[in-house]
């Protein structure tokens, strides 16, 4: 099989492409910047085939993947900078990028007759309530810039397609790139004491655990939508587990407490509500649960648990140091 991922200058793209490698899959990786650009590791993204090219300019995309005639393309390529979204001028780029550019791969993906993979999010929802979000929930109201383009993206695919993959994931961590965990260690380092949100609810995303799923999706015709962040703890009474550490969904205070917990950090965590907390441009999710059964139901296996998960990308970290 060979594969066409774009993005692979970021977290989730990175993990992917050595996923491939590791089935013995041929995997031709894309990203904007003229040659690649993620953390000069051994991986296959480091050293595999790489061609710039801008998602949002309809005739490379054609060119490329025409000449690369791949059996799938992963489509990890995205405006993620959530804040910068809002900013008037940036709007109509992060169009181009979320919606537009979406839809030049999609149109491709149509012609060659190949399955898509498309990365989505759960900001496509409004955020609210305490319910975990299906992946076939069609009630959307996204609460930004970001959310509302990557809804767009996703009904581009829906709407050109029949053969795709749309997986929404949340608070994503990996290796190649910035990320919450990669801030919080710099910031409890330097710190005593930080104050973090306690009333945005969820579970996070490791981008290795989420590229293994990924190829295991693309070697099956189990087309539709899914959900996909690492697993929560099973509930217990009291709510946490014999490490304390925060069973079931959990907000990103909990997430903070166990990543300083497994790093070894002193630093006190501060919970503080988002009205409290203040800063973000954008409007951020309450409700960032997943309802990730529907994995099981096709015979997908779930991510593993999230504090595992810290525990092997903290690991991670320390041997790419």
């Amino acid at each position: 099989m060979k594969a066409f991922v774009t993005g692979v200058n970021g977290q989730l793209g990175h993990d992917v492409m050595n996923e491939l490698y590791k089935r013995g899959y041929e995997g031709i990786g894309s990203d904007i910047a003229p040659k690649y650009s993620g953390i000069a590791d051994h991986s296959m993204a480091a050293n595999a085939p790489y061609i710039s090219m801008d998602i949002t300019d309809d005739r490379k995309v054609s060119d490329v993947i025409k000449s690369v005639k791949p059996d799938v393309v992963v489509h990890c390529a995205a405006w993620t900078a959530v804040d910068m979204a809002e900013d008037d001028d940036k709007v109509r780029l992060v169009e181009k990028v979320n919606v537009d550019g979406t839809q030049n791969i999609a149109n491709l993906a149509k012609e060659l007759d190949i399955p898509m993979v498309y990365l989505s999010t759960d900001y496509v929802f409004d955020g609210q309530g305490t319910i975990p979000w299906k992946p076939d929930n069609k009630i959307f109201n996204p609460m930004n810039v970001y959310g509302r383009t990557k809804l767009g993206g996703e009904k581009a695919v829906v709407n050109t397609i029949d053969k795709y993959f749309i997986i929404r994931i949340a608070w994503v961590f990996g290796l190649n790139g910035s990320n919450f965990i990669k801030t919080m260690l710099k910031v409890g380092a330097n710190h005593d004491e930080v104050r973090v949100v306690d009333d945005q609810i969820g579970t996070p995303t490791y981008t290795f655990d989420l590229a293994r799923l990924l190829v295991d999706m693309i070697e099956t015709d189990k087309y539709g939508f899914y959900h996909a962040t690492n697993s929560e703890l099973p509930e217990t009474e009291t709510g946490f587990d014999k490490n304390g550490t925060k069973t079931g969904y959990i907000s990103w205070y909990d997430f903070t407490k166990e990543i300083f917990r497994q790093a070894g950090y002193k630093t006190k965590v501060i919970p503080v509500t988002t009205e409290e907390y203040g800063l973000s441009k954008a409007a951020r999710p309450f409700n960032s649960r997943l309802d990730k059964t529907k994995l099981v139901q096709n015979g997908f296996k779930p991510l593993p648990v999230w504090p595992d998960a810290v525990k092997r990308y903290l690991e991670a970290l320390q041997n790419n140091a």
